[in-house]
């Protein structure tokens, strides 16, 4: 019988129901929880979520949860999980924590006791004496306690999931590619529809999108730390990756473009997408917002502008807006996607917001500005 782990997708604040979503659509029954969604699913299962998932930021197996209050509990709780199933007596397994609203309040207490309970759970299964080597596979551990609630989980996935692989430059404050892909994912934008963004930087949004519309999966180019583990199936590797491939469109006529003031960013774009194998399917050039103009109809806008969060920088951003606002007016069947931390956007751009999303660009608080277009037949 094939093993089943209990998994769970990590996620940045507001983008948990996105990442649900997209689990629901590979087919997992999927719970979404603060800052996680919840998932079962076997080793290729937990391939299959690294390779696919967009907007996440990690795929974990939770080892086990428990109630602690003291640190006693803690102890025990965590030496009654079955490591062994996970861990050899020599491989490394640095442990993180996290602790909120809990008795247990010291992270690096926590974390003492749980790497003391994990040695001595894995001295009595492997019948060892001596001090564990730990110069085996690679297992990042977590130990999080919320509200007295213990999870203790294992990493599969390595560097991020928002390190595709395909960014070989990033100029000044790019977007995470996870994070772009949900602003695309925000959007009501069919691959069959003109797609523009009109501050691209390096490119994410554009690629990010164009990946969307290929349905490449967005971790096909990279390796994931589960693949090191020596309990993992390693013909799950190829096999997965080989599926995943056969689901790409490359047929598909795109109509994506990314344009920047700075020629030097534009040239990163388009290094960036040839990285990416999206070369000939995105199409870069030298443009100032200002002077964007189009003669197609039923498109889609989305823009990461300059937010002015730097002194004496906020007036340049809003006189930005205001041009955005009095240009796109004149595209009403166009759809417009406007990321800013100014909370007064809509004031500078001259119209209300159709709807406003609250996100996190990192740690900064921002707001989505969206602007449905009105369709034209």
């Amino acid at each position: 019988m094939v093993k089943s782990y209990h998994l769970m997708a990590t996620a940045a604040a507001g983008v948990e129901a996105l990442v649900g979503k997209e689990l629901r659509q590979l087919g997992y029954d999927a719970q979404v929880e603060n800052y996680r969604v919840r998932f079962e699913g076997t080793q290729a299962d937990i391939l299959r979520s690294n390779i696919w998932l967009r907007t996440a930021d990690r795929i974990k197996i939770i080892v086990g949860e428990f109630e602690a209050k003291t640190f006693e509990e803690l102890f025990e709780g965590v030496k009654a999980l079955n490591w062994q199933d996970y861990l050899n007596y020599d491989s490394a397994f640095p442990v993180a924590g996290r602790s909120h609203k809990s008795t247990l309040f010291s992270v690096p207490d926590v974390q003492s006791i749980t790497k003391k309970a994990i040695v001595a759970k894995l001295q009595e299964e492997y019948h060892v004496r001596t001090r564990l080597p730990e110069n085996g596979f690679f297992a990042q551990l977590e130990v999080m306690i919320e509200k007295d609630h213990v999870i203790l989980t294992l990493d599969t996935t390595g560097d991020s999931l928002f390190k595709r692989g395909y960014r070989v430059n990033k100029g000044g404050a790019p977007l995470k590619e996870n994070f772009a892909a949900a602003l695309v994912l925000l959007t009501n934008w069919h691959p069959d529809r003109p797609f523009v963004d009109p501050t691209t930087g390096s490119g994410t949004l554009a690629i990010e999108a164009a990946l969307i519309g290929r349905n490449i999966a967005p971790g096909l180019i990279r390796s994931f730390s589960i693949e090191q583990m020596d309990w993992f199936d390693t013909n799950l590797s190829d096999q997965v990756r080989d599926e995943a491939e056969t689901q790409a469109d490359y047929d598909r006529e795109l109509n994506i473009t990314g344009y920047d003031i700075d020629e030097n960013m534009v040239a990163i774009a388009q290094e960036n997408a040839k990285h990416a194998g999206l070369g000939q399917d995105i199409h870069f050039a030298q443009l100032a917002a200002k002077d964007w103009k189009t003669d197609q109809v039923n498109g889609v806008l989305v823009s990461n502008p300059p937010y002015g969060e730097r002194l004496g920088e906020l007036e340049a951003a809003r006189e930005l807006y205001r041009q955005m606002g009095t240009l796109y007016a004149q595209y009403p069947s166009w759809s417009k996607y406007i990321l800013t931390s100014d909370l007064d956007f809509e004031k500078s751009f001259g119209q209300k917001a159709t709807k406003k999303r609250k996100l996190y660009n990192g740690s900064l608080r921002v707001d989505y500005y969206q602007y449905w277009g009105k369709r034209v037949k």
